[in-house]
């Protein structure tokens, strides 16, 4: 199986759902924080792990044997795509203020990340790839600044507010 029918889920959920249940809600999840000194290189690897990990599924070919391997990625990879339908169905409903609190934010302040990788890394086990288990890798290292970023913006943004949702809930799980 290519690679490529892995995309398509993700991106229908991610983009799709999205647009369908709220357009301004892409506006929002597309919107990076300001970057200041040295969150610009993350944010850089980020975005090139993002492309670096699209380029290598569409090319890449799912090895469709019964193994643990297989089973693992399966799993991961169905869970991460759950988790990402979930955390959009959640985002797409903020409250007046703009923050998201409610549904799998009441457990997770960057549900969507978190999915993001579990879904990765589940293509990585149906490819069985350690070159894009490496691009994940680096993808969640260089996530974790940019949520750094993200936090600081929702601080100023949102105040105590913010605040008090940090100290009440996780940030990844």
């Amino acid at each position: 199986m290519y690679g490529l029918l892995l995309l398509i889920p993700f991106l229908l959920i991610r983009f799709g759902l999205l647009s369908y249940l709220n357009k301004s809600a892409v506006q929002r999840a597309a919107h990076f924080a300001p970057m200041y000194g040295n969150e610009k290189i993350p944010y850089w690897i980020y975005q090139i792990s993002n492309v670096g990990i699209v380029i290598y599924v569409l090319f890449a070919t799912v090895k469709m044997e019964y193994s643990w391997l297989f089973v693992l990625g399966l799993i991961c990879y169905l869970l991460g795509l759950l988790l990402c339908a979930i955390s959009i169905v959640n985002f797409s409903s903020p409250s007046d203020v703009g923050m998201n609190t409610n549904g799998i934010y009441r457990f997770s302040r960057n549900p969507m990340y978190v999915s993001y990788f579990v879904c990765f890394m589940g293509m990585a086990a149906l490819t069985q790839s350690l070159i894009l288990l490496g691009i994940v890798v680096v993808f969640q290292i260089s996530a974790h600044w940019i949520i750094l970023s993200e936090e600081r913006w929702c601080l100023e943004t949102f105040g105590l507010p913010y605040a008090q949702y940090m100290k009440k809930v996780r940030r990844y799980l």
